[in-house]
């Protein structure tokens, strides 16, 4: 009997990549506890092996360590190929430094498709950056990115100008596997470059283990944050130019203060109109660029003064600029 009579013969196997949160029962989804209700394997780190512990009795379970990632993956393969139903589970969300992404590069590998007999899903988890977030205030409320510092599969100087790139950006950042017991000396790096381009007193929110048993919150500055305690179990928050603290929580403003006066009752600003772009949103500034321009000012003074490069400036005055649309997008304000 060839291979594919031997699959339709035991019948279609499953691999579920279940993203579980940040380890908690209660934070998991309904579709997350199905998903590891149904199946007849449970595959993962031995560490997330033991936080559903209570979900997965009577189950064969396959506990793989940190740095065996592509085992898992091949070990869920087999599984499915067998004709059983896998839960291949990570903390956080499995798209987001999880097993999504080994995982589909093992199937590919293999020879797999989205027609194969073996199904894939994808059940999505909150992911540390959320659970964080939502244990120290709301810190993302604004433009946010994450990085991780792990250099066990990237290159330093690529992570290196990531975090640069995001520092001068003025971007909120989440640092995933910020420090470990042999890689000590990256968030000190990640430190001194984002120090060229933030403020010292810029606030930064330490979190360990969230929404676990010996769950611990830290809030610092960036010129303090590495005498911290951080580990790999650790996400660190750093805020952006206008993030603060106050009475233990961390906020980045949306930008309403930019359109509308706070403290009078939310009255439009001058030179604002509720519904549309801000006066210094792109045509506004597109208007600004065109008259500093025709003022006599270079493109390479414009690109120093926007901080953009030179190329986008003469790209830009190049297009001519058009009138705004009256419809107001959905969310803005």
């Amino acid at each position: 009997m060839n291979e594919e009579l031997e699959q339709a013969a035991i019948g279609a196997g499953k691999i579920m990549l279940v993203g579980i949160g940040p380890g908690s029962v209660d934070h998991m989804t309904q579709r997350a506890r199905a998903a590891i209700a149904e199946a007849d394997v449970v595959i993962g780190y031995v560490t997330y092996i033991k936080l559903v512990a209570d979900l997965i009795e009577g189950k064969e379970i396959i506990r793989k360590s940190m740095t065996e990632e592509l085992d898992r993956a091949v070990s869920a393969l087999e599984a499915a190929r067998a004709g059983k139903k896998v839960a291949l589970i990570s903390s956080g969300d499995a798209g987001v430094y999880g097993m999504a992404g080994p995982t589909y590069e093992v199937l590919f590998q293999a020879g797999w498709t989205p027609d194969d007999a073996v199904a894939v899903e994808i059940i999505p988890g909150a992911s540390a950056l959320n659970s964080c977030a939502a244990l120290v205030g709301a810190p993302l409320t604004h433009d946010f990115c994450a990085i991780s510092l792990s250099d066990l599969l990237t290159p330093w100087p690529t992570i290196a100008r990531r975090l640069d790139a995001v520092a001068m950006a003025d971007f909120v950042v989440a640092l995933y596997n910020p420090k470990s017991g042999r890689r000590t000396r990256q968030i000190l790096e990640a430190q001194r470059l984002f120090l060229r381009h933030r403020r010292p007193d810029t606030p930064v929110a330490i979190v360990k283990s969230a929404y676990r048993r010996r769950e611990n919150i830290v809030f610092t500055t960036l010129d303090s944050m590495a005498e911290a305690d951080i580990g790999m179990l650790s996400t660190v928050l750093i805020g952006n130019s206008n993030t603060f603290v106050r009475h233990g929580l961390m906020v980045t403003p949306r930008g309403y203060a930019n359109k509308y006066d706070m403290e009078e009752g939310g009255a439009t600003r001058d030179g604002e109109r509720a519904g549309r772009s801000l006066s210094t949103g792109l045509l506004g500034w597109l208007e600004t660029l065109q008259a500093e321009h025709a003022a006599g000012d270079s493109i390479e003074t414009l690109a120093a003064r926007h901080r953009l490069p030179a190329d986008y400036i003469r790209d830009t005055l190049a297009e001519p600029v058009e009138v705004e649309a009256v419809a107001v997008e959905e969310g803005e304000a």
